[in-house]
């Protein structure tokens, strides 16, 4: 099935800029920019979106207005006025389950503990793509909550930032050759930290 849709979650606003729990948007603005894709606010859809050409196939981006708890409203919203099926959408968001800036496909699985994951599941149904990007989890062991919305030190955004190409290659190469080859490829990547934590939604 070919991408219609890739969506990255995330929080609208300035606060939430270079927050953990942004970096789907960090990865789809940089899609964006690269593909000369233009921006606009569409409030009926709950949404920014912009249609880009991106490895021969033409797509509509999407960043959610709603506050990554009600990510599924929006990008419902964009695939029912798309007609777009499930396993036609793509969607970037942060992983607390990998280590820092490490990346991996699937398709089906719980939510693990992801609520912008939940609203998806709530709206859509399981069968869209997770593209995941780690964060790392949490090493003081605190409220959750506060180190997803807590902003990346200077290294982890030079991390992040060094690693966003390799993402949309990612992107690329999934769009072009499809999830299983892209499941096949990027998983298998052999990560620059040691992977201690289990890894969710496989």
């Amino acid at each position: 099935m070919a991408v219609t849709v890739i969506a990255g979650l995330g929080n609208p606003g300035l606060e939430y800029r270079d927050t953990r729990h942004n970096v789907g948007f960090q990865v789809v603005d940089q899609l964006a920019a690269d593909c000369r894709g233009e921006w606009k606010l569409q409030k009926k859809l709950h949404a920014q979106t912009a249609k880009v050409n991106f490895a021969g196939e033409s797509i509509v981006l999407v960043k959610p207005e709603t506050y990554m708890n009600e990510s599924g409203v929006a990008v419902g919203a964009m695939m029912r006025y798309l007609k777009a099926p499930v396993d036609s959408v793509v969607v970037i968001y942060d992983e607390i389950n990998l280590d820092l800036g490490r990346c991996k496909v699937s398709i089906r699985g719980s939510n693990g503990g992801h609520n912008g994951v939940a609203s998806l599941l709530q709206h859509l149904g399981n069968g869209f793509v997770r593209y995941r990007i780690g964060i790392g989890s949490n090493p003081h062991k605190g409220k959750l909550t506060n180190w997803v919305l807590g902003k990346f030190n200077s290294e982890e955004k030079t991390l992040i930032e060094s690693r966003i190409p390799e993402y949309i290659n990612g992107l690329r190469l999934l769009v072009e050759q499809g999830t299983t080859v892209a499941m096949n490829q990027i998983n298998t990547r052999i990560p620059t930290q040691s992977n201690n934590e289990p890894d969710s939604n496989e």
